[in-house]
């Protein structure tokens, strides 16, 4: 019992994704808006055009 548990607390957690946005010319974007397609889960880049979102599993 106690193994199913673990299996469904580990599926529920939340994704980690990250990247970074550069525009055509390879330069990071400061302060570009990125989203999960769909829904209100976003956040903003910072000044090396890097961000990080936590999404939670059914948003993919």
């Amino acid at each position: 019992m106690i193994f199913v548990l673990v299996a469904l607390i580990v599926s529920a957690q939340d994704k980690a994704v990250s990247g970074t946005v550069i525009d055509e010319t390879g330069e990071p974007v400061i302060g570009a808006t990125v989203m999960v397609k769909g829904s209100k889960i976003g956040t903003a880049t910072d000044i090396d055009g890097k961000y990080t979102l936590n999404t939670p599993p059914t948003a993919f």
